[in-house]
């Protein structure tokens, strides 16, 4: 199945499911990428369900077909049956609170539907379920040593024949903190003629605008500098291109970075494309001031409580607060020795 092929999944789904997906497609100018999660996410949830209404192991729900589920099993879907999906994704898939959230948002998304848009149920079953806890964990992200490693581990590799694109791909992701996402999808056309900024397409198909530094304006300008001689009618205009000279893809984008943490010596602490977005945001807060309401439009988030998790205070910057305490050189006085003579008192 092609990348985000959504016509291609929705014909394995029931034909509810397949209105749904063009309504968010058409009227709510979702993105395809958004609606193949959904999609996604509603397949297993109906193969759940088919499952364990028939008696079936739902160890293994892949090959399950549930297409021709009809309105009369969705009308008889109740909360508890959330519930229980829910629990599934839980113990059977592991599922952490985010992939669960995803699943949830998708299943009342669609009931939404049927129930606000269709008329076609009387009561939404997902309604008044509540989005899964969020643990409160910090970002991971690079300290500024580790980002100036990783970008110098790509530019003294005098090896790599994409070294210009590599580097100016690192570039973006610790200077502007831009998604996987809103990277691959950048055309040459999208940056301004001076190179001041670029506009991203980021969540639900929303444009912005991201100003480039001088870092990025000179990564920019060596890798765009490699390719003079392409053919552009051929290649298209997508800025970062592959090998094949195609628009380079998430997974490839993904790899390439792995590689270079790897090559800095950093692949072990578990970073990624994700955790270098949580580097920009960290540094443009902790080292530039930032005020995070800016942080929230750079980031292109909907909500500014989703932001303040880059507010947290550094571990280098609590060491220093503790030792700018007044009391932090003072060590008080050792006890006097008792002499032999005290002693055998």
């Amino acid at each position: 199945m092609a990348q985000y092929d959504v016509r291609a999944l929705a014909a394995e789904m029931p034909k509810t499911a397949r209105d749904f997906a063009n309504y968010k497609l058409a009227i709510e100018n979702c993105s395809k990428k958004t609606v193949f999660e959904y999609l996604l996410d509603l397949r297993t949830f109906f193969r759940f369900l088919l499952a364990s209404r028939s008696g079936m192991d739902v160890s293994d729900l892949t090959d399950l077909d549930v297409s021709g589920l009809d309105l009369e099993f969705i009308r008889s879907i109740e909360t508890a049956d959330i519930y229980e999906f829910l629990m599934y994704a839980t113990d059977e898939r592991g599922n952490e609170w985010s992939a669960k959230a995803r699943k949830l948002s998708a299943i009342k998304a669609y009931f939404k539907f049927m129930c606000v848009k269709q008329h076609l149920i009387e009561e939404n079953p997902a309604v008044n379920i509540d989005s899964p806890k969020r643990r409160a964990t910090l970002p991971k992200f690079l300290s500024l040593d580790e980002s100036v490693a990783l970008l110098d581990a790509v530019s003294e590799n005098g090896e790599n024949r994409h070294r210009e694109r590599d580097f100016a791909i690192l570039t973006l992701f610790l200077n502007c903190g831009m998604r996987l996402s809103e990277l691959c999808g950048i055309d040459i056309t999208d940056i301004d003629n001076d190179m001041r900024s670029v506009k991203v397409t980021g969540k639900g198909a929303k444009e912005r605008i991201i100003y480039l530094n001088d870092a990025c304006r000179s990564a920019l300008t060596d890798y765009l500098r490699t390719r003079l001689d392409e053919d552009f009618s051929k290649t298209g205009p997508a800025l970062f291109t592959s090998q094949r000279g195609t628009r380079i893809s998430p997974k490839t984008v993904q790899w390439l970075v792995y590689k270079h943490l790897k090559a800095a010596g950093l692949e072990y602490k578990g970073y990624s494309t994700n955790k270098l977005r949580h580097t920009a945001a960290t540094l443009m807060y902790q080292s530039g001031q930032v005020d995070v309401r800016v942080l929230k439009d750079i980031l292109g988030h909907e909500q500014l409580n989703t932001t303040q998790i880059y507010t947290h205070v550094s571990d280098m910057s609590m060491q220093s607060a503790v030792n700018a305490n007044p009391l932090a050189s003072h060590r008080g006085s050792a006890p006097k020795k008792q002499s032999d003579s005290e002693d055998g008192k």
